[in-house]
């Protein structure tokens, strides 16, 4: 497989301190083993893929899923547990230009339509999330960004139907979000929750309707063949009809080749704390159980989970590699010092790191890949992967099954991802992108 980054980035290395990992075990299951065959196969076990297995699989689809590690390793075990609303990076101004004001709102209602799915799974499957927040809040982190909060409220009414609520300054901590914020807004949409015990949980539901899912069985190449495709592993071959890719942030510019330059993988990390104590909490003036983020475009998102830990984190990390990693670490524990400065002695035991993805069009993608009958792929929520990448997994089942069941999907999310600027070489645009976006959040 050729990456992106050097093996760092796609080692044990960047999540051997994640805290979710202490949460819940990791599941054994068998690599494939010997040459088989099936319906559909799926290469990536997280939420995508694992969501279309079981959508695939309650439609008696054989369907089977290629993990090259284990269900939860990557993004989808070790993200910040925000299911709320995201996916793109289009303003709704953009979108109407590009698609027309009834393709933005399909797509605004997409959002919507991706928490309620993760909702539906985790009641209909009995899976204990530690789901906590009502909604999701974001905090002004200067004056003009109140101003715009405003300006939201009845965006908000006409995209989702919902009446969002602004906390104004002198108001916040009332509510318990007392920090260097000029105000917030919440939206009654979405929640927070354990995405290792999500995608654990998403697992075992799809292989109860009958998906196969196998670890360590990494695929290597694909091969089109007559009947469909061909997916060599480093021990076998997998035979399928059909096939989806559901790899995002950790995908191969050649598995398959049309991937090539058209996803971006860029760094979030993330650290939590010991539990704080009730002393220590009034001490911050925080005692929110909302899921809540600020207005900058390195934006920092963080949450007082269930046992009282706080969960903090941050985009921006650039280079891969021990010292870097440990410089990222760094960066986001600075970061929260100055946020929550009256925890500066409060120990953070675990710190980690992973891959969320971009595309150049700043869109979600799911359907079949251009020119390849049969293939298809689903990636790019641009860090909000927990709801809209569980929704384009059954989109992507309903697009493999050729029967659409009515969920909103809008040709924003249709349109084939586009190639980035410099091809292979792409990761230097992101000092550039993140140098305007430091400038533009002064």
């Amino acid at each position: 497989m050729k990456r992106v980054y050097d093996g760092f980035a796609y080692s044990d290395a960047p999540r051997a301190n994640c805290w979710w990992d202490q949460t819940c075990a990791t599941v054994d299951r068998p690599a494939l083993e010997g040459d088989q065959s099936c319906d559909v196969a799926i290469i990536g076990g997280g939420f995508t893929g694992l969501s279309a297995a079981l959508h695939l699989a309650q439609a008696g689809v054989n369907v089977t899923v290629l993990e090259s590690r284990y269900v939860g390793w990557g993004a989808s075990g070790r993200n910040g547990g925000f299911c709320c609303l995201g996916g793109g990076r289009l303003s709704d101004q953009t979108l109407d230009k590009k698609f027309g004001r009834a393709d933005r709102l399909a797509f605004r209602q997409a959002e919507l339509a991706a928490i309620n799915l993760v909702d539906t799974l985790t009641t209909q499957h009995n899976i204990q999330i530690d789901r906590h927040s009502e909604g999701e809040t974001e905090l002004a982190h200067r004056p003009k960004d109140m101003d715009d909060l405003r300006g939201r409220v009845q965006d908000i009414k006409e995209n989702y139907g919902l009446a969002a609520t602004l906390i104004e300054k002198n108001a916040l901590a009332d509510h318990g979000l007392s920090g260097p914020f000029h105000g917030a807004l919440t939206i009654p949409a979405g929640f927070a929750l354990n995405p290792r015990k999500y995608v654990t949980g998403l697992a075992q539901a799809a292989e109860q309707a009958g998906a196969r899912i196998h670890h360590g069985t990494a695929a290597q190449k694909i091969t089109k063949t007559p009947g469909g495709y061909q997916i060599e592993t480093d021990n076998c071959t997998l035979s399928a009809g059909k096939l989806l890719i559901a790899t995002n942030g950790y995908s191969s510019e050649d598995v398959p080749s049309w991937l090539a330059g058209r996803y971006m993988p860029a760094q979030s990390s993330v650290i939590v704390t010991r539990p704080l104590t009730d002393a220590e909490l009034d001490a911050a003036g925080w005692f929110s159980n909302q899921m809540v983020y600020d207005t900058r475009h390195l934006l920092h998102y963080f949450r007082l989970m269930p046992d009282r830990r706080m969960l903090f984190g941050m985009r921006g990390g650039l280079l891969t590699g021990p010292t870097a990693e440990k410089r990222a670490i760094s960066n986001v524990r600075r970061d929260f010092e100055t946020v929550f400065p009256a925890w500066k002695n409060v120990e953070t035991p675990f710190g980690w790191s992973g891959m969320v993805c971009i595309a150049r069009n700043q869109m979600p993608f799911v359907g079949q890949v251009p020119d390849n009958n049969g293939m298809f792929a689903s990636l790019c929520y641009h860090g909000n992967g927990v709801a809209m990448g569980t929704y384009c997994g059954a989109l992507a089942a309903n697009a493999i099954l050729g029967n659409p069941d009515g969920r909103p999907y809008p040709n924003a999310m249709k349109t084939p991802l586009s190639r980035f600027e410099l091809g292979g070489f792409r990761r230097a645009l992101l000092p550039l992108a993140y140098l305007g976006y430091a400038l533009a959040d002064r």
